[in-house]
């Protein structure tokens, strides 16, 4: 090695290691830290914690990854967060370094890591949190923290703060989490939907899951916030981009109901979401589901496969839409699925999502309940923007 490569190696390293005890200060800064993993939901539990901390009076910094990565200031004003190339757990730095800043009290922050021990340098490197949540668990992302979804609920319990308490409303893999707590020296507190009534949920302005109000009400009453005033800061906040809404479509002598349930992408998520909004309950109305897929995620192509021939059969039409359509229609057909129920679209420009619409109004003979589930990216994000364009919210008010 040069002198100047030697040099240059040296400053680097010196740099980091500035850099890092930097963070490590505006960790100290900061007496609450909550770390948010899970499946499912945690883009929305992060925002539920914020809003409920901010209403009881403790300034709160929030961050989330989910459908769009975005900063969350004590005021309630969000700030996107751009990147340049791929997502990369050190911006982690950055965000801590801003609520350090704005002098905040409480920072609840949502994993932005899958593999298994970038979960783990998250926590013990990074976020070093006071308070540990875990949302759930489900058969998702198998091909990293698999192969089975008790391989899944090992790992997310890398980010269990040693010593300290998780929060979590799993209930089927809870003995795990317990198990993997204990080891760390950590106590859990498992929630479940019951804490929430149903009247309550329906209080707020968009579909919201019982299991995450719940949670995010028990970690906010831990940290001294009053239950009444923690929901209804919670009612207020501003839901995450990617969260289930309705929006109600009238076409000449059509009416259309379109969920955007595109974050739930496993099947137990998806099974759920069903069951929340009737999926062949009402006499009448059709139920079309559309099913957008990317390359990357084979496994989860070949699961809605699964699904379509083993769990839809309250569902009348399956729309495609994507990569690797024409592969998930053999093998759900090759497993039972009746073939005359399916239409691929296949892989659409996104000035093509009128295509889509289309196919909804062909298969809608007067009434239909449309839900959009898989994955947001590519043509997912145009569906979605296609519908709530033309559609009004569930309370009638014209979607913007």
């Amino acid at each position: 090695m040069s002198v100047l490569a030697a040099s240059l190696a040296g400053a680097l390293a010196a740099g980091g290691i500035w850099e890092y005890r930097r963070h490590l200060a505006s960790v100290r800064a900061i007496p609450a830290r909550i770390h948010v993993n899970g499946t499912r939901g945690k883009s929305s539990v992060t925002r539920l914690i914020a809003a409920g901390l901010r209403a009881g009076g403790i300034r709160t910094f929030a961050k989330t990854t989910g459908t769009e990565p975005r900063m969350i200031f004590p005021d309630g004003r969000e700030e996107h967060i751009p990147r340049p190339g791929r997502a990369n757990i050190i911006e982690q730095l950055k965000v801590f370094r801003r609520a350090a800043q704005e002098q905040c009290q409480a920072i609840v922050i949502e994993c932005m890591a899958l593999q298994p021990h970038i979960q783990w340098l998250a926590e013990h490197r990074i976020v070093k949190s006071t308070l540990g949540v875990i949302t759930n668990v489900r058969a998702d992302h198998l091909d990293v923290m698999g192969p089975t979804v008790q391989d899944v609920a090992r790992f997310l319990c890398a980010t269990i703060p040693p010593g300290g308490l998780v929060f979590t409303a799993e209930r089927e893999h809870l003995r795990i989490v317990e198990e993997r707590a204990a080891g760390a020296g950590a106590k859990v507190v498992a929630c479940g939907e019951d804490e929430v009534t149903e009247e309550e949920i329906r209080t707020f302005d968009y579909i919201e899951h019982r299991e995450n109000v719940a949670l995010a009400l028990r970690v906010a009453m831990h940290c001294g916030v009053a239950r009444a005033a923690a929901l209804e800061g919670m009612r207020r906040c501003t839901p995450d981009p990617g969260v289930l809404r309705l929006h109600r479509i009238r076409f000449f002598q059509k009416e259309i109901e379109f969920a955007n349930a595109f974050a739930a992408n496993d099947r137990d998520s998806t099974l759920r979401i069903f069951r929340r909004l009737g999926v062949g309950a009402r006499p009448g109305r059709r139920t079309i589901v559309i099913f957008n897929s990317r390359g990357d995620r084979i496994q989860r192509a070949e699961q809605f496969a699964d699904m379509i021939a083993s769990d839809m059969g309250a569902v009348d039409t399956v729309i495609l839409t994507g990569d690797l359509t024409g592969a998930v229609v053999n093998r759900a057909i090759r497993h039972g699925a009746p073939e005359e129920k399916i239409v691929d679209l296949g892989d659409l420009a996104g000035e093509q999502v009128n295509v889509v619409f289309e196919a909804v109004l062909d298969a809608t003979p007067e009434r239909s309940l449309v839900v959009g589930v898989g994955n947001i990216g590519g043509l997912g994000h145009s569906i979605v923007h296609y519908f709530q364009n033309r559609g009004e919210d569930r309370h009638g008010a014209a979607a913007s």
